[in-house]
C-alpha cells in the first residue's frame, strides 16, 4: 500500500508540474499578435497527418530518417505500455493486461524488438553528433547547452530502454522460478539473451525487476517534465504546429493591413479606412510577431536542415535560419520570465533585433524559401526575418546602402534599376 501511495503522488506531482510549465509556455506564445489559421480546416488536418505523423519531409535524408522512424514509432507505441504500468502502480497488480493472452504476448514481444531499435537509434544518434562530428549537428549555435540537451535526451531514452529491457527480463526469470506475483505472462525476444546476466536468486531478482520498474515509469514523468526546457517539445508541438502551418505558396508575402489601407485611401478618396489601434510596423521584439512565428520556435527541434540549405550560410554569411528560431525562442523566454517577476508592460531595455539577432544577419537573407521547404515540421524562419527587415525599413529607415539604392529607385523610376522607365525598350531598338 506504501508504493502505492509513493506511485500515486509522484505521478501526480509530475502531471501538476508538467501542466504548471505548459502554461507558461502557453502564455508566452500568447505574448504574440493574434494570426488567423483556421481557414481550409481539412488541408490543415491532412497536412498535419502527412508532415508530423507521417514525417513526409524527413525522407530527403534517408538514413536520419530511417533512424528518426524507428526512434518516433518505438518510444511511442512501447509507451502504451505506460498504461498497463499506471494501472499495476495504483493497484498493485502485477501485468494487468495479462488476460489478452496471445495478443498480450505478441504486444510486448513487439515493444521489445522496438526498444532494441530505439536503443540502436539513439546509440547511432550519438555517434553521429559526437564522434563522426556532422557538421550541421555542431554549428556555433550548437555549443554549450543546445548540444548537452540533445546528448541528454538521447541517453536518457538508451537507460529507458535498457530498463525496459532488463526488468523484462527479471521478471521472465521470476516467472519460471514460480516467484509469487509473478504471473507467467509475455513474450520476451530480446531481453531473454539478457537472462544469464542477472543473478539467480529470487530477492536479487525482484530487486532488480522493481528498481527497473521504477525507474523506467519515474523517468518517463521527468522526461515530460524535461520537454518544456528542451528542443524535445517538438515531440508534442510538431502536431499543433504543422496544422497551423503557412498553407499559401511559398514566396508569397503578406500585406500589412495598415499599409494597404493607405494605399487604397492615396489611389481612392472617397475610401474611409476602419479605425484601428496605432501599431507598429513589422517587428522589433517578440511581441510585435504572431503567436504563429513564436510556437514555431517552441517547435524547432535545432535540426539544422534549414542552416544546411541556406545560400547564404553556404557561402559563409552569418545567418543561420537555426540561429533565427533560437534566439526567438531564448528572447521569448527572457520575456516570460519578466512577466513572471514584474507583470506585463515591463521594458528591460532588450529587442529581439539587435540584442539577439543582428542587422548583418537579416540583410544575409535571400528570401528563397530554403529553409522553409526543408525544414520537417513546416517552421518559418522567412516570416520572422521578414518582419524584422520591416522594422528595420519602416519604422527606423535603416537598411544597407545598396537596399537604400534600389528602394529609391522603385520609388522615382518604378523598377529597381537607376534608368528611366522611357529607356526599358531601348534593349529592343538595338536588336
Amino acid at each position: 500500500m506504501i508504493s502505492q501511495i509513493l506511485f500515486i503522488a509522484i505521478t501526480l506531482a509530475a502531471i501538476a508540474l508538467f501542466s504548471f510549465n505548459l502554461k507558461k509556455v502557453i502564455r508566452n506564445i500568447r505574448i504574440g499578435k493574434a494570426a488567423d489559421r483556421t481557414d481550409q480546416p481539412q488541408k490543415r488536418l491532412m497536412t498535419m497527418i502527412r508532415v508530423a505523423l507521417g514525417q513526409s519531409k524527413m525522407v530527403v535524408r534517408p538514413i536520419p530518417a530511417a533512424l528518426h522512424f524507428v526512434v518516433y514509432i518505438g518510444f511511442v507505441i512501447i509507451n502504451i505500455e505506460v498504461l498497463e504500468i499506471m494501472i499495476d502502480g495504483m493497484f498493485g497488480t502485477h501485468r494487468v493486461f495479462n488476460g489478452l493472452g496471445g495478443l498480450y504476448n505478441f504486444l510486448i514481444g513487439s515493444f521489445e524488438i522496438l526498444a532494441l531499435g530505439v536503443w540502436v537509434g539513439c546509440a547511432i544518434f550519438l555517434i553521429r553528433r559526437n564522434i563522426l562530428k556532422l557538421k550541421r549537428l555542431n554549428s556555433p549555435e550548437l555549443k554549450g547547452w543546445p548540444k548537452s540537451d540533445a546528448n541528454y535526451i538521447l541517453i536518457t531514452e538508451i537507460l529507458l530502454m535498457t530498463a525496459f529491457l532488463l526488468m523484462n527480463a527479471a521478471d521472465a526469470k521470476l516467472q519460471a522460478l514460480g516467484a509469487h506475483h509473478y504471473i507467467t505472462a509475455g513474450a520476451f525476444p530480446v531481453s531473454q539473451f539478457l537472462q544469464n546476466l542477472l543473478p539467480g536468486s529470487e530477492s536479487s531478482l525482484i530487486a532488480i525487476e522493481r528498481g527497473c520498474w521504477w525507474f523506467h515509469i519515474i523517468g518517463i514523468l521527468a522526461f515530460l517534465n524535461y520537454l518544456p526546457y528542451s528542443k524535445h517539445f517538438h515531440i508534442l508541438f510538431a502536431f499543433p504546429n504543422t496544422y497551423f502551418s503557412n498553407l499559401e505558396p511559398k514566396g508569397e508575402f503578406t500585406n500589412m493591413q495598415s499599409v494597404t489601407n493607405e494605399v487604397k485611401a492615396m489611389l481612392d478618396p472617397s475610401f474611409t479606412p476602419p479605425e484601428a489601434e496605432a501599431g507598429r510596423f513589422g517587428a522589433k521584439d517578440v511581441n510585435d510577431l504572431s503567436w504563429v512565428n513564436l510556437m514555431n520556435a517552441y517547435t524547432c527541434t535545432e535540426c539544422g536542415r534549414c542552416t544546411a540549405v541556406c545560400p547564404a550560410n553556404i557561402t559563409g554569411k552569418l545567418l543561420s535560419p537555426r540561429k533565427i528560431m533560437m534566439d526567438t525562442r531564448d528572447r521569448m523566454e527572457e520575456v516570460g520570465k519578466n512577466i513572471d517577476k514584474t507583470g506585463t508592460g515591463f521594458e528591460d531595455g532588450k529587442s529581439l533585433i539587435d540584442d539577439y539577432i543582428t542587422r548583418e544577419e537579416l540583410w544575409a537573407c535571400t528570401s528563397c524559401n530554403a529553409c522553409v521547404e526543408a525544414c520537417p515540421i513546416n517552421i518559418d524562419p522567412l516570416a520572422i526575418i521578414t518582419d524584422l527587415r520591416r522594422y528595420a525599413v519602416m519604422e527606423e529607415s535603416q537598411a544597407p546602402a545598396s537596399i537604400n539604392a534600389m528602394l529609391g529607385n522603385i520609388e522615382n523610376n518604378g523598377a529597381p534599376w537607376k534608368y528611366s522607365p522611357a529607356d526599358r525598350l531601348n534593349w529592343a531598338k538595338e536588336s
